[in-house]
């Protein structure tokens, strides 16, 4: 029997499915946690004069998508035209899709366009801009276009105050197309550590995007948006002068890897993997489960960190973690549990049947391998929904 009929199952003998009952590894979602850390960064963001506009790339479902936005239009952030076409469909309307664009993908953003839905590309060439300017002279619509602001080094755009490139960006955009504004990620942000360093990070982040609009505005080119965003720096800034909205996704859920940054608590995580005993190698100090790397993914993003978590760290089926027993090694479809390297304690007392939750290092890509979250609240293990995600590109 499958999750759902489960569900379905207990629902008709009027009797919610407990954590128990459901086919393992799956994904748990703690309600409560996940209302907690949008409230959270709602309410730090209320002081300043901008707009939160989700990345829904995180959860990549309909459901956590509307406890987050502040409208079910939207705005939002996606990585995938996948996710366009899919949050669209459930009535989202503003929308991001902050990857830079490949011409080949035009064809279908102006679809999605046709449809109602205020899409925007991002680049940061001009060989991209010119085909989004072509795209749109063909068609007849403007393609609205951001230009990416490198602010730190991490990854793609342009520098902040190259005002040649970010000229000739606009300029081939403005008239054929859209500028619609800048935007940046401090994904740099992921390595700071103390709340100085990651201030440093925000601030950065800010300042390399309102350069770059103050270049393109003395031009003559419009920049109406400015956008920033990152967990770590949407959480520390203290400045957003000249900013109009903030994007960030992974605080909904919180992982290991933003625990060890320091911008949440283990206890403020609210996505697990359920996982059952099936196993032990006692004279190895080994606990088996029957969760590998394709439940939890390969990330092990908290290697590099003080704290290294392995696969992620271990908790019992109210979600309260067990001291140093951490999901040590991983194979497809087989975890060892064991104690942290140089712990002190002892494995709990697990029989084979015995349920664990295990915390992810990264919420994206554990959350990516399954096809729903089971919705709980705090340290029950009544399940009262079930809410499907998809993938794709």
């Amino acid at each position: 029997m499958n999750d759902t009929s489960v569900l379905e199952q207990s629902a008709a003998n009027g009797k919610a499915a407990s954590l128990c009952e459901l086919e393992t590894p799956c994904l748990v979602l703690d309600r409560d946690r996940m209302e907690h850390n949008i409230a959270r960064l709602r309410g730090r963001l209320a002081r300043f004069d901008v707009s939160l506009r989700p990345h829904l790339k995180t959860a990549k479902s309909v459901e956590v998508a509307r406890a987050v936005m502040t409208s079910p239009a939207g705005p939002a952030t996606v990585s995938t035209l996948q996710e366009a076409a899919l949050f669209a469909a459930a009535g989202v309307r503003d929308m991001i899709y902050a990857v830079g664009i490949a011409p080949a993908k035009l064809a279908r953003v102006l679809e999605l366009r046709a449809e109602g839905v205020d899409l925007a590309v991002v680049l940061d060439t001009v060989e991209q801009a010119e085909a989004v300017a072509a795209a749109s002279r063909q068609a007849g619509v403007k393609i609205p276009a951001l230009i990416e602001i490198d602010c730190d080094g991490h990854r793609s755009g342009v520098q902040p105050k190259d005002a040649a490139r970010l000229l000739a960006i606009g300029r081939a955009l403005d008239g054929p197309a859209e500028l619609r504004g800048v935007l940046t990620h401090a994904g740099g942000s992921y390595g700071a550590r103390g709340a100085v360093a990651l201030q440093q990070c925000a601030e950065a982040e800010r300042r390399g995007v309102v350069d770059a609009a103050a270049i393109l505005r003395e031009a003559g080119l419009p920049c109406p948006v400015v956008s920033v965003g990152s967990t770590p720096t949407a959480h520390h800034v203290t400045d957003l002068t000249g900013v109009t909205e903030v994007r960030a996704g992974v605080f909904v859920f919180f992982d290991l890897v933003m625990a060890g940054v320091g911008i949440c608590a283990v206890e403020d995580i609210a996505l697990s993997v359920l996982a059952t005993v099936i196993g032990h190698q006692r004279e190895k100090g080994w606990i088996l489960i029957d969760a590998g790397w394709m439940a939890m993914s390969q990330d092990r993003g908290t290697a590099k960190q003080a704290v290294n978590q392995g696969y992620g760290l271990v908790c019992d089926i109210a979600g309260v973690p067990y001291p140093d027993v951490i999901l040590a090694d991983a194979n497809q479809e087989h975890g060892v549990i064991a104690l942290r390297p140089g712990a002190d304690g002892a494995l709990p007392e697990l029989a084979i049947g015995d349920r664990v939750r295990i915390l992810p290092n990264h919420a994206c890509s554990t959350a990516a391998q399954h096809r729903s979250y089971h919705l709980v609240r705090g340290g029950s293990d009544r399940v009262e929904a079930e809410w499907p995600r998809f993938g794709g590109w």
